[in-house]
């Protein structure tokens, strides 16, 4: 194995608590919404607090990460748009979010529910819409230039460095699956029930389980990349 040796102290990394965070963001988006669908009591309070947190995690890493590129110093430009700039996008919608329901939360004990979240975010989702395009090109991308390969050095995901097309492939449909529950998510909120809602709901599901799995154990395999390469 060829020594690699990284600057870490120009490199800041953070997309540990990003992929953590944005994995519970889809899952949380997901939960609120089928509680809307069933019609079950909901308060606004918990959910207004759970999107605030998040979207204040995701707001202030994914908007550093997309003004100072810090991953650009040591060959990872890409990385910066890849992680940063969609996450400062999922963040801003998480925070404004938790602001509508702190100020207006009472409209969760109206008798239509639904109907007034989906008109509420209707102008909202064209935004979700050009994001989940962008998904796609991300992960166009992803597969096209072999991106997301984990280096030697790195434990456990270190094992495919040799076949880079295994995580680029995985990653890549990580972000398409993000990207089309994103795509759908306006023909969603007007079906307001139906198959397109479902799988709406179940890319979100999905992506958002793998992400936050994934980023936990990137805690482990990020700190041991680290160690091998200081």
């Amino acid at each position: 194995m060829d020594e690699l040796k990284i600057k870490w102290v120009e490199m800041p990394t953070y997309n540990t608590v990003m992929a953590v965070a944005a994995g519970c963001g889809l899952l949380l988006v997901v939960a609120l919404g089928r509680r809307l669908v069933k019609e079950q009591p909901t308060t606004a309070d918990g959910w207004a607090l759970a999107f605030g947190v998040l979207g204040f995690i995701l707001t202030a890493t994914g908007l550093h990460m997309t003004l100072t590129w810090p991953l650009a110093g040591q060959g990872f430009p890409f990385d910066n748009i890849i992680f940063g700039e969609p996450s400062l996008a999922f963040g801003v919608m998480l925070l404004a979010t938790s602001f509508y329901l702190w100020r207006r939360g009472d409209v969760l004990a109206d008798a239509d529910p639904l109907g007034t979240a989906a008109r509420v975010a209707g102008p909202l989702s064209l935004f979700v819409f050009a994001m989940g395009l962008a998904c796609f090109g991300i992960a166009a991308a992803g597969v096209r230039y072999q991106l997301f390969a984990a280096p030697p050095q790195e434990p456990l995901t270190g094992v495919f460095a040799g076949v880079p097309w295994v995580e680029a492939t995985f990653i890549s449909l990580l972000y398409a699956l993000v990207g089309v529950g994103a795509v759908l998510f306006p023909f969603a909120l007007r079906a307001r029930r139906g198959v397109v809602l479902s799988i709406t709901g179940l890319a979100w599901t999905v992506a958002g389980a793998i992400f936050l799995l994934f980023g936990a154990l990137n805690y482990f395999t990020h700190i041991g990349l680290i160690v091998n390469t200081m």
